[in-house]
């Protein structure tokens, strides 16, 4: 028997070969809204999915369906419950972007504390010495604050650690102590943003940590701290980091997620300059992409060759 793979958005060629080489058949998508996939997935059996939202009405679309193969470690984007009931396995590939997003933390650390986006700014208006005046900040043994402690933010940890000299302030709330390195200190959440120079956000959007972080926050850290957020847009409320910003109760800070992506183009994070923002792209390098594909494609096979995933997110109800 022949399956079908639907791909709403293109993924590495690496992974659609793998799926290929198995003799599954791979099916395009023709868009990533959610009338799209109910309309493409009725004939097929897995679906490797990136950004596009896989609702109930999708999944229920989607009457052969076995799996929901998420390309990366987030699966806020499915129903995971209904996809249960339905007997569908969802899965994700948690370690796929591990390396990759911290790296890219390491870089928003470096970028935010030395000003090297406003100055080379700066010096293409002409400004060479606009340095004198906006001076940047040494980071060994300056207090780095963690706010979730799972794959990507203990790599954060370790490379801040070992290769900047760093302190490390951890906190997660689903951690026991023997889980954190003997390098890191453990914090509460109010601690964390009081002692720390710069925070960086690695929490999962669950609906808890919806708009966790606000005026309350920004309060409590120092008027010389950063923040720095790769996780997801939705945990900050944008429009109390604009005010604490502006009222310079911060330094600055560094934004690779927003709560609307992409933001409007009048969106005053995108033109203040003591902020840094990038389009949602901590992972987004040739090797991870590659890796993403691959896992992703890997657990398609697996189910679709009646075993169990390596990488499950829910329970089914097998059919």
């Amino acid at each position: 028997m022949s399956y079908k793979v639907l791909i709403p958005q293109a993924v590495a060629k690496e992974g659609v070969e793998i799926l290929k080489n198995s003799g599954f058949e791979v099916k395009y998508g023709s868009g990533a809204t959610e009338e799209d996939l109910i309309k493409d997935v009725v004939d097929c059996e897995a679906i490797l999915l990136r950004t596009a939202p896989c609702t109930e009405a999708v999944l229920k679309a989607g009457k052969n369906l076995k799996i929901v193969a998420r390309h990366g470690a987030g699966y806020n984007n499915v129903d995971l419950a209904a996809a249960a009931r339905l007997g569908i396995w969802a899965t994700n590939a948690p370690d796929s972007t591990t390396n990759t997003v911290a790296e890219f933390v390491l870089g928003a650390i470096l970028a935010i504390s030395k000003k090297i986006f406003l100055m080379n700014r700066k010096m293409k208006e002409g400004d060479f010495f606009f340095k004198n005046t906006h001076k940047g900040m040494d980071l060994t043994g300056k207090k780095l604050g963690i706010v979730g402690f799972g794959r990507i933010g203990r790599k954060v940890a370790q490379k801040a650690f070992y290769g900047l000299g760093m302190e490390i302030f951890a906190y997660d709330p689903y951690l026991k102590e023997e889980d954190y390195p003997d390098y890191a200190t453990i914090c509460s959440w109010e601690n964390i943003f009081k002692e720390a120079d710069i925070i960086t956000l690695h929490m999962p959007l669950v609906k808890e940590n919806i708009r966790c972080v606000g005026m309350k926050e920004f309060s409590n850290m120092k008027e010389s701290a950063y923040l720095i957020n790769c996780a997801r847009g939705e945990v900050i409320n944008e429009e109390e980091l604009i005010l604490a910003l502006n009222e310079k109760l911060i330094a600055g800070a560094f934004l690779d997620v927003f709560e609307e992506e992409p933001p409007k183009n009048d969106n005053p994070l995108l033109s203040m300059d003591n902020v840094i923002t990038t389009p949602h792209m901590a992972s987004n390098t040739e090797e991870c992409m590659i890796l993403m594909a691959v896992q992703a494609a890997s657990e398609i096979i697996k189910v679709l060759s009646n075993e169990k995933p390596s990488w499950p997110v829910n329970n089914p109800l097998i059919k």
